[in-house]
This record gives C-alpha cells, structure tokens and sequence, in this order.
C-alpha cells in the first residue's frame, strides 16, 4: 500500500511536467522543484532531530540523489520537452524491471523465477501496450527517458535499502539536503525571467512537482521499499503509465480510450500475480 501510494504520486509527474515545461526550462523543472523540497527537508530534519547519517550512509545518499533528485528529475523534463506525458509513462514502464534488477544487484534479495516472469510478462504488456497506441516511433526524448528510467533505477534501489537504516521519509530529506549546494546555483540561473507573470497553474504544477513528486511522494515510496522490499515493491510501479495516462486525460486533456482500460487490467492482474511470488535475503 505505501508503494502505490508512492506510485499514485509519481503518476502525476509526468503531465505535471508536461505542462509546465512549455513555459519553464526543463533545467530550472528538475533541478528547482528539488530546491524548494530541499528547503522543506531541511526544516522537517531540523524539527525532527534525528540522527546524523554516517560517512558510509553520506556516500549512498549520494547515489540516490543522483538518481531521484538530480537524474530522473531533469532528464524527464528534457523528454518533456518532445514527447507526450502518456508517451513518456509507456517508456517509464520498463522501470518495474529495471528497479528489480537494480535491487538485486544492489541488496541481497534473491526472487524466484515465478517473480521474473511475472515481471517480465508485466514489461511486455506495457511494451505492447505501447505499440498498439502507436508510440513504438523512436523520438529522441526516448534517450532521455531511457536515462530518466536507469537514473530513477539505482537511485530508487539504494535509497530503498538505505531506508530500512535512516526511515524513507529520512531518506529523501536527506538526500536533497545533500544536493542543494550543487544544484542551487544551475536552478537560479535556469529561473524564468517572467516570474510571478507565469499562468497560476504552471506555478502550481511546479509546486506538486516539488513537494509531491519530489518529496511527500518519496515518503511513501522509501517506506514501502524498506518494508517489503525493492524487488518485490518495484512492481507496483507497472501500473504508474496507467496512473500517468489517466492523470493526462484530466489534466492536459489527452485520450483514454478502451485499449487502455484492457491493458490497465491486466496489468493488474500481473501485479496480483507477482505479489505472491517467493524473494529469498542471500547470504
């Protein structure tokens, strides 16, 4: 439950930036959003007083802000920039996958290979899914998705099992309070111009972007990596292109159509399926 939590979260990122990328540079979308959740990080820590992590956990926090607040953030907004938010959530379905194998190689799980086939059989309804809505068309956005899905991969892996030392909301927080001094200067000289003379929505969009996706949404996935697992949880994230898609139907008016609605089910079904499958700890 806390996964599809997080989940839901990201699944409103994609058309979030979306939108807001047609008035905003995608530098200031990934590397601002993480600015302001690093100023909320750092006041939720300071209330919270909690342990300071050790050098070994510094040098993995690292790693997740590579990924989650550096990589995937600014690499998505690139493809924003080219693609359609539910081409994109098609593309960030290979995720599932690439977070298991990221966890495997990572942490000391160790599936069965029930739970790869199921995750595999997950992948391809998603891929095929793609191809018959017509978005098997290579666009150069796809680059940056492909590099926005192994960025998200390792960082969701090691901020995962790093949750299980520090808590997950401990976990983002601190992973943005790490960033800020690298990224505070790139996001101011990014900043539109136009300022407060933007639409509201897109300043709203930004704001979701930051607090949500960025932050309170990761409270939420940390936790449910720490809890059951990065293998295991990493497959709720099949049914993000799905939350995506709908989110785009709502918000920026995009099409959902029957097809969607089939796939979306049986995908569920493979997530049902996979959930009950065996993940040993190797020695």
């Amino acid at each position: 439950m806390f996964g599809l939590l997080g989940v839901t979260a990201f699944g409103l990122t994609l058309p979030a930036t979306r939108f807001a990328v047609v008035y905003l540079d995608p530098v200031f979308i990934g590397l601002g959003r993480a600015v302001v959740a690093a100023v909320v990080a750092a006041m939720l820590l300071a209330l919270a007083r909690g342990a300071i992590p050790t050098r070994r956990q510094f040098a993995r926090l690292g790693i997740t802000a590579l990924g989650v607040v550096v990589g995937f953030p600014v690499l998505s907004a690139w493809a924003m920039q080219t693609v359609p938010a539910s081409h994109g959530g098609v593309v960030l379905g290979l995720l599932p996958l690439a977070t298991a194998i990221a966890g495997v190689v990572i942490s000391k799980e160790h599936p069965s290979w029930g739970f790869w086939l199921s995750a595999v059989i997950g992948s391809a309804l998603v891929i095929v899914y793609a191809l018959l809505q017509g978005v098997g068309s290579f666009e150069l956005g796809d680059l940056a998705l492909f590099g926005a899905v192994a960025a998200a991969a390792v960082g969701y892996a090691v901020g995962g099992q790093l949750s299980r030392e520090l808590g997950g909301w401990q976990v983002i927080c601190w992973a943005l309070v790490v960033s800020f001094p690298f990224i505070l200067i790139p996001a101011i000289r990014q900043a539109p111009q136009a300022g407060l003379a933007l639409p509201l929505n897109v300043w709203l969009s930004f704001l979701y972007l930051a607090l949500v996706s960025q932050l309170a949404g990761f409270f939420f996935w940390n936790k449910g990596l720490a809890l059951g697992g990065v293998a295991r949880v990493s497959q709720t994230q099949l049914l993000q292109p799905f939350i995506t898609i709908v989110a785009s139907v709502l918000l920026i008016h995009e099409v959902l159509d029957v097809t969607t609605i089939v796939f979306a089910l049986l995908v569920v079904a493979t997530v049902a399926v996979n959930r009950k499958m065996p993940i040993r700890e190797r020695d």
